[in-house]
């Protein structure tokens, strides 16, 4: 993992977790916008993702190992001393709740973006069938049909992202029953998410997740404050979107009202 450090007296630090198929390459937006406006940035890429992925042809990882990089990372960020932020996209969000639940983190707040709560485009025709299978169809694979155009509609990163790390969307029925399981169970009722100030984002025009979905799951939730907002016109990725610029400053604005509340000055 890598660490960027804020120009001048840090307010916080901030463990960025990213989606399915994504490297950490591709937020190289997000993190400078965040380090010059004064925060620490720790990221990382998931196991399999990033420079691993250019050797593997497809994603078997076990979930356990995403959860364990995830506990890491938020150790390393907590290395500072400072007031911890966790913003996580897609699948990185989904992951981020889970390891949360589990394990308490001495966390000021979090961002979710469009989480992997139910998938409206899932791996493969058969991927519903084959997970209810034996064993056997553990090592079959699913191209899971996401393509950049499914994150954002901003046509000037296609090339820029394409170029440095091609999506390697394909997937065994493993995984994805892994990921089916990791879904139901952050849906399950029973189980709430620590009472942590929450910023959940979605994108009105989603074609991956149901944000219907998204919005049940807030609202079940026992928080003291939370905030959720819907960018009408966009897709999956919100900070890759057009809108980026907007949605990083309602980003900067949770962030610093945390701040606040808790007691510093922010400039």
């Amino acid at each position: 993992m890598w660490k960027w450090e804020a120009d001048g007296q840090p307010k916080a630090v901030i463990a960025i977790l990213h989606s399915a198929y994504e490297h950490h390459r591709w937020y190289a937006w997000l993190i400078e916008k965040l380090r010059s406006a004064g925060f620490h940035v720790v990221m990382g890429d998931l196991p399999g993702h990033g420079e691993q992925s250019q050797y593997a042809r497809y994603h078997d990882e076990d979930f356990a190992d995403y959860y364990k990089f995830t506990k890491q990372l938020l150790s390393v960020a907590l290395e500072y001393n400072l007031p911890l932020f966790v913003i996580g996209n897609g699948l990185g969000a989904t992951i981020a709740m889970q390891v949360l639940q589990k394990k308490k983190f001495e966390c000021a707040g979090v961002i979710l973006t469009s989480p992997w709560l139910s998938l409206k485009l899932s791996p493969g025709k058969l991927s519903n069938a084959l997970t209810s299978f034996s064993a056997l169809t553990s090592n079959v694979k699913l191209r899971h049909e996401l393509s950049i155009q499914h994150f954002s509609r901003n046509s000037d990163l296609y090339t820029d992202i394409e170029e440095h790390m091609p999506l390697n969307n394909v997937v065994t029925v493993k995984w994805y029953r892994e990921l089916q399981h990791l879904m139901r169970t952050r849906k399950d009722q029973e189980l709430h998410f620590p009472d942590i100030p929450l910023l959940l984002m979605t994108g009105g025009h989603d074609q991956i997740t149901d944000i219907g979905v998204t919005k049940q799951w807030l609202l079940k939730q026992k928080l003291s404050e939370f905030h959720y907002k819907e960018w009408p016109d966009c897709l999956h990725s919100l900070y890759f979107e057009l809108e980026r610029e907007e949605v990083y400053y309602y980003t900067e604005d949770f962030i610093n009202n945390v701040l606040r509340s808790l007691g510093y000055i922010v400039e």
